[in-house]
């Protein structure tokens, strides 16, 4: 049998019993990749890497220094894989976040140009009513102007006739007038024919 055989033996059972209770606690720990289970879980690897490779260099045993070895690449690179995960995660959550902020940045522009389109309509509804009453306004005002010139207009053709009315009369007053002067000169001229005519009589009878 090899010597060092029982040492080594040895060594890697006392090791055992001395990570049994550490292991037991280690997995009462989180055990998520990035959490202080995982973390405490490799510092016992390498502790037990280390302590192997002092045992096997103390011994002089290549076997347990093979081992050692194996055990401290093992553990730096589970190490090496924790980092890696880590960087990933915060790289992951530093995406997470410009997406985050890209989403909430693209949410209020959104948000800001659903506002200014509101806004627009609002404003171009504003200007349609302010045009439908200013149409509406001058529509009244044309309206309005036709009824005064139209007022005007039968105004004027009232008073022409008016003064036609009064124009007629005058001529229809001068007329009678200027007959009842006829009439009034024959009766005077019938009068005096008359009186002559009484004036002659009466000088024949004498």
């Amino acid at each position: 049998m090899n010597v060092r055989f029982i040492p080594r033996t040895a060594v890697k059972g006392y090791l055992r019993l001395v990570r049994l209770p550490l292991d037991a606690a280690v997995g009462l720990l989180p055990q998520d990749r990035s959490g202080p289970g995982s973390a405490v879980a490799l510092a016992l690897d390498r502790a037990d890497a280390s302590i192997r490779a002092i045992v096997g260099t103390l011994l002089g045993d290549s076997v347990l220094l093979d081992d050692a070895e194996r055990r401290r690449v093992a553990a730096e690179e589970r190490q090496r894989a924790v980092r890696l995960r880590g960087e990933a995660q915060r790289k992951s959550q530093e995406a997470d976040s410009r997406l985050a902020e890209r989403q909430e940045r693209a949410s209020r522009e959104r948000q800001q140009a659903t506002r200014r389109a509101q806004e627009r309509r609002e404003r171009a509804a504003s200007r349609r009513k302010q045009t439908a009453r200013r149409a509406a306004k001058a529509e009244n005002q044309r309206r309005q102007n036709n009824r005064r010139a139209t007022a005007r207009a039968e105004a004027a053709a009232d008073e022409r006739a008016r003064k036609a009315r009064l124009e007629t009369l005058d001529s229809q007053a001068d007329a009678i007038r200027e007959k009842d002067e006829a009439l009034a000169a024959r009766d005077e001229a019938h009068r005096l024919a008359d009186a002559a005519a009484r004036n002659k009589a009466a000088r024949k009878s004498d």
